[in-house]
């Protein structure tokens, strides 16, 4: 089983197996708050933009970080329907929990970015994050990332389980998972260290990373 340091740790080894990429001028879209951590090494070994794309889990009912689905900033909803199905959740809850998410993603885009979107249209896009669980977050960010009509979409994670990757990769252009380990538990547990990412760090390292380009 293949263990990262931390976040840094994990973006540079990301980065590469990403680097044929370079050529191509991508724009790295990281998924706030942890993927931006990795997303940065990514973007400063290509030597392109980095930006974000807003997306939320929607949780269960008494445990906030099993994802039933997902929500980008702009609405987009994708849920996990045999799980809402096999928790008997109602739709009044998912209803409830998706305005509630919803708006936290709004929150942020308006934080991050000042609610402005990036530019993608033509572009080689490679989606970041720290990892991958049921796959509900990534694939929101995916659905919302195609419309805006990328030449190619590209997810990239340290981590991620085999049935879940096996799933995303009909979705995109390629998929780049450094580990699938199996028993998969959480995404931390395959980091030595794995704290929260604040706001705060967040906007610092978009104003930094950008600001050099």
């Amino acid at each position: 089983m293949i263990k990262f340091a931390d976040r840094k740790e994990a973006g540079q080894k990301l980065a590469e197996r990403l680097t044929k990429y370079k050529k191509e001028s991508p724009l790295v879209l990281a998924i706030p708050r942890g993927g931006v951590v990795v997303a940065t090494e990514v973007a400063k070994k290509l030597g392109c933009l980095l930006d974000v794309i807003i997306t939320r889990k929607l949780g269960a009912p008494g445990n906030p970080e099993l994802a039933i689905g997902a929500t980008t900033s702009k609405g987009g909803l994708v849920i996990d329907r045999e799980l809402i199905d096999k928790l008997e959740i109602t739709q009044n809850y998912l209803h409830t929990e998706h305005l509630k998410q919803l708006a936290e993603a709004r929150r942020r885009e308006k934080l991050y970015t000042k609610g402005k979107s990036p530019d993608i249209t033509g572009k080689v896009v490679i989606l970041v994050d720290d990892g991958i669980a049921t796959g509900s977050t990534i694939e929101a960010a995916i659905r919302a990332v195609q419309e805006g009509l990328p030449d190619k979409t590209i997810v990239a994670v340290p981590v991620a389980p085999v049935e879940t990757a096996d799933r995303l990769r009909s979705l995109v252009d390629n998929l780049v998972v450094l580990s699938t380990p199996e028993p998969f538990w959480a995404i931390g547990e395959f980091y030595d260290s794995f704290p929260q990412v604040p706001d705060e760090e967040v906007i610092k390292i978009l104003n930094e990373i950008n600001k050099s380009k």
